[in-house]
C-alpha cells in the first residue's frame, strides 16, 4: 500500500473564550415547559436540516429514518465479524451503510444484514490501537501537529498537521511505531480551541464566571464539557456545582442540581420547540447531526471521524468525533443529537457559524459510563 497523503487546505479562524448574552430556558418545573415544548420539534429538525445539508424536506425525512437503520444494523454487524469488522460509515449519495471487512467471505454476511461491504486492508480494532500509540506520544508531538483520528471512509488513522510541515508529522508517526502504510497525513490550517463561553442547548453560568451550555439531562443534574469547570465550581441558572469534572484527556462533566430543577428529555432547537431525546446510541460515521447551543442555536452537518485526537493548548484530549458543524464561543457543552439519539458535548474546533468549520464532541456514552449517570429520556 502507498503512503497516504493529502494537502488540504481549510480556512479556520480561532475560537476566543468570551462572554455573551443569550436566550436561556429556565430548568424549573414550573417555567421550562412553557418556554420550550417538544411541539413540532420533528419540523423543526427537518428545516434545519434542509438549510444545512441542502435537502428538501422529503429527503431529510428519508435520511433520518434510513440512519435509524442504519444505526442498529451497524451495531449488529460490529459484534458479529468481530475482528473482521473494518469500521462503517454512512453513504449519503448511495443511502446505505458501507461496512469495511478485512476478509471477503464476509461479503455475503453484510449484505445480508442490509449493507453494502466494502474490502479494506486493516480493522477497525488494528486502526484504533494505531491511534492509541500515537496518544501515547502525543507529549512528544510536535506542535504542528494539530491532531488525529481514525478515518472509516479510507481505512487510514489521518493525522492533520500545519501546512508545510508533513515531514515533521512523519517523523512523529515513526517515532510512534505505527506503520506509515496505516497513516494519511493531511495538510490543513485549521487551528482547534477550546469553546470555553457553552452552553448544551441552554445557557449555564459558572460562579467564577463565564457561561456554557448544558448537554443533556441526566437523573439529578446534566452533563456538559469538562473544559467548562472543575470539581467543586458552582453553577447558576440551574443553580449546582460540578460534582465531577474530567479535561483535558476527556472533555466531559457531570453537574448536580438541586431537587427544585427538573431534568428534561428535550434539547432546545431555539425556534420554541425542541428535540426529544429517547436514547443515546451511536451514530456511524457520514450520518447527519444537529447541535445545539446558546450563542449559535441549533445547526445541523454530518459526522466525519471518530477516536480522534485533539490537541488543545491546555492539553489533549482524546476519542472526540469529529464534525463539519459549524460552532463558535458559547456553544461548548452543548448537545449533539442525530434523530432523536444524543451523542455528545460540544467540545471545541475551527471555524464559525458563518463561514462554517470544524468541531468536536465528546461522547456522551463515556460520561454516563464514568459517573454511572442515567440519561433522561422521553
Amino acid at each position: 500500500m502507498k503512503h497516504r497523503f493529502a494537502a488540504r487546505a481549510t480556512a479556520s479562524v480561532i475560537l476566543a473564550a468570551g462572554t455573551a448574552l443569550a436566550f436561556t430556558m429556565p430548568a424549573t418545573a414550573d417555567t421550562t415547559a412553557a418556554d420550550v415544548t417538544p411541539t413540532a420539534e420533528a419540523d423543526s429538525m427537518l428545516q434545519a436540516m434542509q438549510r444545512d445539508l441542502g435537502l428538501t424536506e422529503q429527503q431529510a425525512e428519508q435520511r433520518l429514518q434510513r440512519e435509524e437503520t442504519a444505526r442498529t444494523v451497524d451495531d449488529a454487524l460490529r459484534a458479529e465479524l468481530g475482528t473482521s469488522y473494518g469500521g462503517s460509515h454512512y453513504d449519503a449519495a448511495e443511502r446505505s451503510l458501507v461496512v469495511g471487512v478485512t476478509d471477503h467471505a464476509e461479503f455475503a454476511e453484510v449484505r445480508a444484514a442490509g449493507a453494502t461491504p466494502q474490502l479494506v486492508d486493516d480493522s477497525a480494532s488494528a486502526l484504533d490501537a494505531a491511534a492509541d500509540a500515537l496518544d501515547a506520544r502525543e507529549s512528544r508531538a510536535p506542535e504542528a501537529v494539530t491532531g488525529w483520528y481514525v478515518d472509516p471512509r479510507s481505512n487510514s488513522v489521518v493525522v492533520t498537521t500545519k501546512p508545510g510541515t508533513e515531514g515533521k508529522a512523519t517523523g512523529f508517526v515513526a517515532a510512534a511505531g505505527v506503520d506509515r502504510d496505516m497513516v494519511e497525513i493531511v495538510e490543513s490550517t485549521e487551528s482547534p480551541t477550546a469553546l470555553m463561553d457553552i452552553i448544551g442547548g441552554n445557557a449555564y453560568y459558572m460562579g467564577g464566571g463565564g457561561r456554557c451550555s448544558i448537554g443533556f439531562s441526566v437523573q439529578g443534574g446534566f452533563v456538559t464539557a469538562g473544559h467548562c469547570g472543575t470539581a467543586g465550581t458552582s453553577t447558576s441558572s440551574p443553580s449546582g456545582y460540578f460534582a465531577g469534572s474530567s479535561f483535558p484527556y476527556n472533555d466531559y462533566a457531570y453537574v448536580a442540581t438541586g431537587s427544585d430543577d427538573t431534568p428534561r428529555p428535550w434539547v432546545n432547537m431555539y425556534n420554541g420547540s425542541a428535540r426529544v431525546v429517547s436514547g443515546s446510541n451511536e451514530a456511524p460515521v457520514g450520518s447527519s447531526v444537529c447541535r445545539s447551543g446558546s450563542t449559535t442555536g441549533w445547526h445541523c452537518g454530518t459526522i466525519e471521524a471518530k477516536n480522534q485526537t485533539v490537541r488543545y493548548s491546555q492539553g489533549a484530549v482524546y476519542g472526540m468525533v469529529r464534525t463539519n458543524v459549524c460552532a463558535e464561543p458559547g456553544d461548548s457543552g452543548g448537545s449533539f443529537i442525530s434523530g432523536n439519539q444524543a451523542q455528545g458535548m460540544t467540545s471545541g474546533g475551527s471555524g464559525n457559524c458563518t463561514w462554517g468549520g470544524t468541531t468536536y464532541y465528546q461522547p456522551v456514552n463515556e460520561v454516563l459510563n464514568a459517573y454511572n449517570l442515567t440519561l433522561v429520556t422521553g
